[in-house]
């Protein structure tokens, strides 16, 4: 039985175990740093805290951490890296990525979604629901495109960084790291490290 673990039981984590299912995985377990008082997320049990999945790597066939907080989710990344955990990505059957396109490890592309010809996405990215990443774009580890979101051609975006839902971002231009893109904002300029940005156009 193929068996995956996911890091991470909240309702992010939902959408990536039943992303996961419709890609093959038979068996998903989740494990949260709020167990032993947290033992169920929905449908799906939760068998541990971190510590425990460390542990039991051998369990399992794949790991993907599904923390929606990307500093979070980067960290404990790296920490699953360091002891060579089976990472994978999931593609959901809905989404569609071009062959050209480049996922990396610990991503999810979820349904409705569309990655075009020779973008890149970094290790442990989120292109939620009905969003877009266009041609030759770069996502750097661990950034989120929330759901319909569009991403145009040629963007690069900083590791961490959080587009919001509904956002847009103009071709070409370059999202550093750790930036937080408001809801519905327009990015039609190059936007500094660490800044928070918003409206239309978006400052």
């Amino acid at each position: 039985m193929k068996a995956l673990a996911i890091l991470g039981a909240s309702g992010h984590g939902k959408v990536v175990a039943d992303c996961a299912e419709l890609c093959g995985w038979q068996s998903v377990v989740f494990f949260d740093d709020a167990w032993p008082s947290l033992t169920m997320n929905g449908r799906w049990p939760v068998a541990g805290d971190t510590a425990s999945l460390l542990q039991s790597l051998a369990d399992y066939d794949g790991v993907i951490v599904a923390i929606g907080n990307n500093a979070i989710r980067f960290d404990k990344l790296k920490e699953l890296q360091q002891v060579q955990a089976p990472l994978v990505s999931l593609v959901h059957p809905a989404a569609t990525v071009s062959r050209y396109a480049q996922v990396g490890l610990g991503s999810v592309v979820f349904a409705g979604a569309v990655v075009n010809v020779d973008a890149v996405l970094s290790q442990g990215v989120i292109v939620n629901t009905s969003s877009s990443v266009d041609h030759d774009c770069v996502l750097g580890d661990c950034v989120h495109v929330s759901p319909g979101a569009r991403i145009a051609g040629g963007v690069k975006i900083g590791a961490r960084s959080w587009i919001g839902i509904g956002a847009s971002v103009r071709q070409l231009v370059t999202v550093a790291e750790d930036v937080t893109v408001g809801a519905g904002a327009a990015v039609v300029k190059n936007v500094d490290v660490g800044r928070t940005v918003m409206g239309v156009p978006a400052r």
